[in-house]
């Protein structure tokens, strides 16, 4: 066999070998939901945005929630019996509050138990998710996010003050609608989050609480909401997060770089086990 051909054999066998990791890939996902499935007796959905590789050139994207996140999982709720409980995997930076509302009000309307598992963290419109169930799941290191609405690249809190510290003579009119439009939207917000919260049966003054509390922009957008916080907002946290979570969120791993940031031995460590410290 010449050159010419090994290397036509080359490229054929690294065009099928993305397809061929990919589809191994996703047979492996889901051997450990359907493990996690006859252990709990629940319909298992994930929602999880990591960036991965696309293609032998190792190309990478990023995901957050859109719409046709929320017609995957609203057609999987369908698929579900009323009766059989979800669980959702979640791990994302946020995304469209549109598909995030869509979701949760889905998820609001099953009437078996709904679970959310948040192995990494679940900001912004995935707290507005995980707002639904009528338990989070979370790792210990895990966290949540506010939810107060953003307006572009400003929080719509912070566009409020500024009526409030200027004359409105002196505000150009830009500004002043945005003002209006970030009323709205706080206002939105804030009567969803309750809407979501009593939709479990939450009494309404404990619910408006906690929606003024993650929408009013008290923090940064970014603000990490521990579980001991989240149980302080009078959320109903556990941190008993499955090892099949774990084992999961494994084979969402982010695209590979020339230099890995972070590197260590991928095997637990007993206590006997534990390397011993110099002399």
């Amino acid at each position: 066999m010449d050159l010419f051909n090994l290397f036509w054999l080359f490229l054929i066998f690294s065009s099928l070998l993305p397809a061929l990791q990919k589809r191994m890939l996703e047979v492996a996902r889901q051997r450990v939901m359907r493990q996690l499935e006859k252990k709990r007796g629940s319909r298992v959905i994930t929602l999880i945005h990591r960036q991965e590789t696309i293609s032998f050139l190792g190309i990478g994207f990023s995901r957050y929630i859109d719409i046709e996140d929320s017609e995957q999982v609203l057609r999987a709720i369908r698929l579900t019996p009323s009766d059989m409980p979800i669980d959702l995997i979640l791990h994302t930076p946020g995304g469209l509050v549109l598909a995030a509302e869509q979701i949760a009000h889905a998820l609001v309307r099953h009437q078996a138990p709904v679970t959310v598992f948040v192995p990494h963290y679940a900001m912004s419109g995935g707290t507005l998710i995980a707002l639904s169930a009528d338990q989070i799941v979370m790792d210990e290191n895990a966290v949540l996010g506010p939810v107060d609405p953003q307006l572009g690249r400003f929080p719509a809190s912070s566009i409020l003050k500024v009526p409030e510290i200027k004359d409105v003579n002196e505000i150009d009119d830009e500004t002043l609608i945005l003002a209006d439009v970030a009323r709205k939207a706080m206002a939105q917000v804030h009567g969803t989050v309750v809407e979501i919260l009593t939709g479990n049966d939450m009494p309404e003054d404990k619910a408006k609480a906690i929606a003024e509390a993650l929408s009013c922009g008290q923090w940064t957008h970014d603000y990490p909401i521990t579980a001991e916080e989240a149980a302080e907002l009078g959320l109903n946290v556990t941190t008993e997060l499955p090892d099949e979570v774990c084992n999961l969120m494994e084979l969402y791993r982010q695209a590979p770089q020339r230099r890995p940031s972070v590197q260590y031995i991928p095997v637990p460590y007993r206590r006997e086990e534990r390397p011993e410290k110099g002399r």
